[in-house]
């Protein structure tokens, strides 16, 4: 199943990142993780509204009640830091949020300092990554 990629409109400047993240606490990514990880095949990204590091056993704890609550299992490759997230208008209703892993991006694309969960693994709350292939992010609010 082949799925168009989704198309970057514009990028946000940070102004615009900032003003769109006043009430937003977390937003949750989910896309399909590469056909190798048959047993964590969805991808994860939480994007954690805070510009802080995060102790361990803060960490630890925030990412055991996301497991919990969106039904995730066995999760693999984490990557927990603080890192540079831009933002881009695409198609879809609300912002797309973009975890900048490229030294060319980060350069090139406008971005803010937030916490990040990054992993691989399994969830029966997102079957449509697993069997659509699809793209999807939702917002949490204050």
């Amino acid at each position: 199943m082949q799925h168009e990629a989704i198309k970057t409109q514009e990028y946000f400047t940070v102004a615009q990142i900032q003003e769109h993240l006043q009430n937003v606490e977390f937003i949750v990514m989910a896309a399909p993780a590469p056909d190798s990880f048959q047993e964590t095949p969805i991808h994860f990204t939480i994007f954690l509204n805070t510009d802080e590091n995060l102790p361990q056993e803060i960490q630890e704890a925030v990412l055991e009640k996301f497991l919990r609550e969106h039904a995730i299992s066995r999760p693999k490759e984490l990557l927990s830091a603080l890192m540079p997230v831009g933002f881009a208008q695409t198609t879809q209703q609300t912002p797309m949020p973009m975890l900048l892993i490229k030294p060319q991006d980060r350069t090139t694309i406008p971005h803010v300092p937030m916490f990040v969960y990054d992993f691989l693994a399994d969830s029966v709350e997102f079957e449509e990554v697993k069997t659509k292939q699809l793209t999807g992010w939702s917002y949490s609010y204050n």
